[in-house]
């Protein structure tokens, strides 16, 4: 029986993918300590694991009032660490949550973990921008090592463990035995229809009628709908007219300040430090849509100004500010121009997804933007495909509003990824495949 601990436990995916691992080496698993501290993860925890007693913040539990255990599982916040970063070890990570995964790594020395974290974590804190990695990981690594651990880590897709899901996550293990080998898993691929629901009831709003009204769904797959983008996969607002009818003349105007709103020669003819997405003057917009006098073109400016498709403003400079982080702000000294209004999250959805191709990266803040086609119409995703595009067994059930699930699968982990890197750091571990086992 192995016994294992789950920090910052979100849904319970880390556990799931744990335990399937340790059933393909034909172990059984036993979870007996868990950590959470948002309060509908707790709910939809305890809904699917109802014998277990949920801690809060771990940063309030004593070491020494842990049980023993073998493994610990944890995906903690990214932080920045100490600035003297390698020099002073374990002493660097004072202050960040992966302090307290390290002190009891250090006081219990169980067998072995595993941590999962955002791709960023990899040159996160970074002093050089040829380095590889960056101050925050290899702190992490530094003391891992100086724990007595034999540590590898990895960035991995999710897309290649039969997940219709582009999602990089850099996972983190070590044993006390041996180094997990993280390097070539055999890659499994899948498209998003094969954890599609059908049949569901779709929505009924002016936005989805407008963009079934102009757009067949074969069409629409795959598109996004934003304005500060262009592209054959891109619709926007004013393809649409959702803010008031425009004119050809109009529309092509949009198109073409969408693409010179981007380009670096403006920044330096304002006089700022470049951003993706300038406002353009007048005089400015007239060098490149000159196929009109600037009365005429005025007036077109001045009418997508008031149906709100673009913006009258100054351009934004790059300060630091008094916390010595760098920031937009207005800079008033400088004239103003014309710039695009509305970003992604502005509309109903944000992209169209293809039932026949791999979904990006899903983020709390964008699930409930993800639409699906379903028998001619367009929907959100239900809770089941939330759950399937993470590898989350069909046994899995919800019991928390679907507004609380987006917030938490788009920072959840994939389970069958996790489940390839704990077998791996099992077997370096020195436990062997039971000849009962299936694997």
């Amino acid at each position: 029986m192995i016994k294992y601990i789950d920090l910052f436990a979100g849904m319970g995916g880390t556990r799931i993918g744990f335990e399937q691992a340790c059933e393909q080496l034909g172990l059984k698993a036993k979870c007996v300590f868990t950590s959470e501290i948002k309060s509908y993860a707790v709910e939809l925890y305890k809904h699917n694991f109802p014998n277990e007693q949920v801690f809060g913040d771990i940063t309030e539990i004593n070491e020494n009032d842990l049980p023993d255990f073998e493994f610990l599982l944890g995906g903690f916040p990214c932080q920045a660490f100490s600035s003297a970063g390698k020099r002073h070890g374990f002493n660097d990570t004072r202050g960040t949550l992966f302090f307290d995964i390290a002190r009891i790594l250090k006081h219990k020395k169980p067998k072995g973990f595993l941590l999962e974290n955002v791709e960023g974590l990899v040159t996160h804190d970074r002093k050089n921008t040829k380095d590889k990695t960056g101050n925050t990981l290899d702190t992490i690594i530094d003391v891992l090592n100086e724990i007595g651990y034999k540590v590898s880590w990895k960035v991995l897709n999710s897309s290649d463990f039969g997940i219709p899901q582009k999602r990089k996550r850099i996972y983190i293990t070590g044993t006390l035995i041996d180094q997990p080998d993280l390097n070539d898993f055999l890659p499994i691929k899948s498209k998003l229809y094969s954890v599609l629901e059908q049949g569901i009831e779709c929505n009924n709003t002016d936005f989805t009628n407008k963009l079934l009204e102009l757009y067949t769904p074969e069409f629409l797959a795959g598109k996004a709908i934003k304005d500060k983008r262009g592209g054959i996969n891109n619709i926007h607002s004013w393809d649409l007219e959702l803010k008031g009818p425009l004119n050809k003349l109009q529309k092509k105007l949009m198109s073409q300040l969408l693409k010179e709103r981007r380009r670096k020669v403006w920044a330096e003819e304002i006089g700022i430090e470049w951003m993706d997405g300038m406002p353009l003057t007048l005089e400015q917009i007239s060098t490149f849509f000159n196929i009109i006098d600037l009365n005429e073109l005025q007036n077109l400016l001045t009418d997508l100004t008031e149906k709100n498709y673009i913006k009258f403003e100054h351009p934004k400079a790059l300060v630091t500010n008094e916390q010595g982080i760098k920031v937009r702000v207005s800079d008033v000294n400088k004239p103003k121009g014309y710039n695009i209004v509305t970003g992604k999250l502005s509309f109903e959805f944000n992209k169209i997804l293809d039932p026949n191709d791999e979904v990006n990266t899903i983020v709390a803040t964008e699930t409930s933007k993800l639409g699906v086609l379903d028998q001619g119409g367009i929907r959100t995703l239900t809770d089941r495909e939330c759950l399937r595009l993470f590898g989350f067994p069909e046994w899995y059930k919800v019991n928390i509003s679907q507004k609380d699930l987006y917030d938490l699968i788009g920072n959840t982990v994939v389970v069958p990824v996790i489940r390839s890197v704990a077998y791996r750091t099992l077997k370096a571990a020195n436990y062997q495949v039971s000849p009962n086992s299936a694997a």
